[in-house]
């Protein structure tokens, strides 16, 4: 399931991004919110079709999760997915408004527009009776693990992807916010970024060494999502640019596969 959701937020993201008017967008965030199939009438026609697969997908979500009695993960998931969405048309407000945000401002609804929460959320799905009701109330709660996880993944996208967003016309940076609000170039607002990187790590480890109620499973699979931003961005924009190292990568998982 997770890779659809994913596959899912990836095309809404780049409406979001590239496509939409804003218009467009405040509509379609309307219809997220009213959750409700039927509304997807009052959209235009490509954001029907995307609003109807956004719609197979929590469908077919739904329907595992009766099957499973576990009917409550969709509450959570419904309202991480909002969060998301919310986000998204945030950062289409600032850039139809060439806003440029505090720093602050800037991690706190970027760190939601990642998805991680929901994305992590997501992973749990599946896991038969490990999971319980207070994983995604802890989940959702945004853990230090969680939002370094977040921050990690933001970070370092900003890093290596800023340049080429700003050229095809894109939200403010980070390094915007930093040179705005403090005055700063762009090697010393990296380095702001490289450092908070540092701190999200610090976070997550502290969190995987000293576990709680929380068990080891879990939090294994938040620290995963950290550690694969080192194949995303290491020394570039992998996700956006996939027709390298990402494509061998995929071929060797997707195509020729290990044999267990």
């Amino acid at each position: 399931m997770l890779p659809k959701i994913n596959v899912m937020l990836s095309l809404i993201d780049d409406t979001y991004d590239s496509y939409g008017t804003i218009d467009e967008l405040e509509r379609f965030t309307e219809a997220i919110e009213r959750w409700d199939v039927i509304v997807s009438d009052d959209l235009p026609d490509y954001m029907k079709l995307l609003y109807k697969s956004f719609w197979n997908v929590y469908e077919e979500i739904e329907q595992a999760m009766i099957e499973e009695g576990r009917e409550y993960i969709l509450n959570y998931y419904k309202k991480e997915f909002k969060k998301a969405v919310q986000a998204y048309m945030t950062e289409a407000r600032w850039l139809n408004e060439n806003y440029i945000p505090t720093t602050e401002e800037y991690m706190r609804v970027s760190r939601t527009s990642c998805c991680y929460s929901l994305l992590i959320l997501a992973s749990y799905i599946g896991m038969g009776d490990k999971v319980t009701e207070n994983i995604f109330k802890w989940v959702t709660n945004e853990p230090k693990i969680v939002n370094g996880a977040a921050n990690i993944c933001r970070l370092m996208d900003e890093i290596v992807s800023t340049e080429f967003e700003q050229k095809r016309g894109h939200v403010c940076s980070l390094l915007d916010c930093y040179k705005k609000h403090h005055g700063m170039s762009r090697e010393a607002g990296i380095q702001e970024c490289q450092k908070g990187v540092a701190i999200a790590w610090k976070d997550i480890n502290r969190d995987c060494l000293r576990p709680t109620e929380v068990p080891m499973d879990f939090l294994t699979r938040a620290l995963n999502f950290s550690r694969f931003m080192d194949v995303f961005y290491t020394d570039k924009d992998n996700y956006t640019h996939a027709e390298g190292l990402m494509k061998t990568y995929i071929k060797d998982v997707m195509v020729d596969p290990i044999p267990i």
